[in-house]
């Protein structure tokens, strides 16, 4: 299953490189991996010179005159320079090294998208954290629920034993990779614990806010969306543009799903008794739909409906006379 899983995940991936493209995070201290490959070159020495040494399973490369593969992995091109020294010391006086990275290769593209005004795949070539990718691809749109789902599709390669450990231990959420959800309100605190490094084939997806919606007497009958802070009858009716004349503010019904049925119950809520202080306002939950229901009339407003509605059909019907 997890084979399944993460092969979907690269297909996944291959859509959103046609869709979104790829964006590179600028290196500083890159940590190289299987798959990498680099050049080796030391000055006035070409016997020495390694031209485009791709890492192995191992992450190591070889390297001339060297009884064993060099230890490449999770090393930055100064750790690799600094070892290269110390091998040819032995044999060349004062080695002037260059080493370069060619191509990289060993980390697949940590993916941004739903409710973000860049979606986009990263490149990541140093550490980062979600508040960091999330404001390079441009921050949240209005739709953003406020949480931030992170899926780590693969065991970080070059990260603390701590994150190492920590992989499987996450909650699942149904995959069959570990997952957790952030909450954006927290995220912008900068807490260490809430803002969580992003490793490469990370998916990170923003979460739309669900809706709610708002029908019957109200100026402007509109789908809501409620947002990390929650919504609030009052607010939605705000939201709405509040009342008209036939609305029935007494009794408002909200029509909200029981729990795992499809069948819906009928919430009475007092609205005037709300603004009154008198009730607690009343939080909505995703997909509620507030009806404000039409005023009821009076037995005297019904009957001159009644008799206005007669003396107009009269009119329509009864010849015109000129006297």
């Amino acid at each position: 299953m997890k084979v399944k899983f993460l092969f979907i995940c690269i297909l996944a991936l291959g859509l959103f490189q046609t869709v979104f493209g790829q964006t590179p995070i600028a290196a500083q201290g890159y940590l190289l991996g299987p798959g990498d490959v680099i050049s080796i070159k030391v000055l006035g020495e070409p016997d020495f010179t390694v031209e485009k040494a791709t890492i192995d399973e191992d992450g190591k490369i070889q390297i001339p005159f060297a009884e064993e593969g060099l230890m490449t992995k999770c090393k930055t091109e100064k750790d690799i320079r600094a070892e290269v020294v110390k091998i040819y010391s032995k044999m060349l006086r004062n080695p002037q090294v260059t080493v370069q990275i060619n191509e990289r290769k060993s980390r697949p593209p940590a993916t941004i998208y739903g409710e973000v005004r860049t979606p986009q795949r990263v490149e990541l070539t140093r550490q980062v954290r979600l508040l960091e990718l999330l404001g390079f691809s441009g921050g949240v749109t209005e739709k953003a629920a406020g949480m931030i789902q992170v899926t780590r599709t693969q065991i970080p390669m070059c990260a603390e034993e701590k994150e190492r450990e920590t992989w499987n231990q996450e909650t699942n959420f149904g995959l069959n990779a570990p997952s957790s959800i952030y909450s954006l309100a927290s995220i912008n605190q900068a807490q260490n614990e809430s803002n969580p490094v992003i490793y490469p084939g990370d998916i990170i997806v923003v979460m739309k806010a669900p809706p709610v919606y708002v029908i019957g007497e109200v100026n402007v009958i509109k789908e809501i969306l409620i947002t990390g802070n929650g919504l609030t009858l009052t607010e939605a009716l705000a939201q709405a543009g509040g009342f008209n004349r036939e609305a029935q503010k007494k009794d408002i019904t909200v029509q909200r799903m029981k729990p795992n049925t499809r069948e819906p119950a009928y919430i009475s809520v007092n609205y005037e008794l709300i603004k009154k202080g008198k009730e607690k306002d009343f939080i909505l939950e995703p997909n509620d739909i507030v009806i404000v229901n039409k005023t009821k009339k009076s037995v005297g407003a019904t009957i001159l409906e009644i008799i206005t509605g007669g003396a107009k059909n009269a009119a329509n019907i009864l010849p015109t006379v000129i006297l």
